[in-house]
């Protein structure tokens, strides 16, 4: 297939580019190599993929831009779009709120207008356990999101999400959307929890913790990739499905583990931030059914895998 991966620059995205061009697909990526965080890293990713000397294409595009978005989709032909491509991130959506309506909404509405124009036959969207909010006690099944988000990236991905609805009604292509949980491993973002950890740690710094009594459903990096490809695989109809492991681990407990590595680790109690949720929990069992999908790496031995690649990477 003719896959086009937007954000494939990105952790996730250049994780699923070379896993699709092991499995012989023609990958084409986007990437406006946004500042978030590093560009740099960014071109490192694109450097990872090139290694496998396996050709794929590369338009630095920022799809904000609705004619650079339109010339990309005609002049390719693609079967499939995988829109990984978004502004994340909980704090700085609180602080610059409207870039999110531009990156998370607008691009998102330019992709899928070309997308339909152009006849993608599957499009894939990228959304996030934030859809949710902030409920707890339970895990999330995929009718639960009810729109009572807790912060404004949280509302641009519900809000693209109902986009995504509609231009498929309008187009007619076929529509996934995957909301992935608390996505870690090697090349990890370095705003995210697990990464900004092991970095410090590493450094003898303290690292800092909000609040008290949050739970994650952290899912390692390639169990979600495989939920993606299972998607471009096996995916019937329009459907929405969760991806993550199906386990939440207390902050507490991601502490214990990270000191077996780390046994002089120091800690900042800080108050809790805004925009935060108290616990993400996924129920698979959707993707499990209708996909096969079944996460098969738990938080010892991603952590396990996560820490080995920062030390290899950080300390070469």
């Amino acid at each position: 297939m003719d896959i086009l991966i937007t954000g494939g620059a990105g952790f996730i995205g250049s994780h699923l580019a070379k896993k699709l061009l092991l499995n012989h697909h023609q990958i084409t990526i986007i990437d406006n190599l946004h500042p978030y965080y590093s560009p740099e890293q960014k071109r490192e990713h694109l450097n990872e993929i090139n290694k496998l000397g396996i050709p794929f294409r590369f338009f630095e595009v920022d799809l904000f831009d609705e004619n650079g978005c339109k010339k990309v989709l005609e002049e390719n032909s693609f079967d499939v779009v995988v829109h990984l491509a978004a502004l994340p991130g909980v704090p700085f959506s609180i602080e610059q709120p409207h870039q999110y309506v531009d990156y998370d909404i607008k691009v998102t509405i330019n992709l899928l207008k070309y997308a339909g124009e152009t006849k993608v036959k599957h499009f894939v969207f990228a959304s996030s356990s934030s859809v949710y909010g902030n409920q707890t006690g339970a895990a999330l099944s995929e009718d639960m999101a009810n729109g009572q988000v807790a912060s404004p990236y949280a509302a641009a991905k519900y809000g693209a999400e109902s986009f995504c609805h509609a231009y498929q009604s309008l187009y007619g292509f076929q529509l996934s959307i995957l909301r992935f949980f608390t996505v870690y491993g090697p090349w990890g973002r370095t705003d995210m929890a697990i990464p900004k950890f092991i970095k410090k740690l590493m450094s003898g710094e303290s690292i800092d913790i909000y609040g008290s009594g949050s739970a994650r459903d952290y899912t390692y990096i390639d169990d979600i990739i495989d939920g993606i490809e299972r998607t471009i695989l096996y995916s019937k109809g329009n459907e929405t499905y969760n991806l993550g492991h199906g386990e939440p681990i207390s902050m507490e407990t991601l502490l214990d583990h990270l000191s077996g590595s780390f046994p002089d680790m120091k800690i900042n109690r800080l108050p809790s931030r805004q925009g935060d949720v108290e616990m993400t929990w996924s129920n698979v069992e959707k993707a499990e059914q209708m996909l096969g999908y079944k996460p098969l790496v738990n938080i010892e031995e991603g952590l396990k895998r996560t820490i080995q690649w920062a030390r290899n990477y950080f300390e070469d």
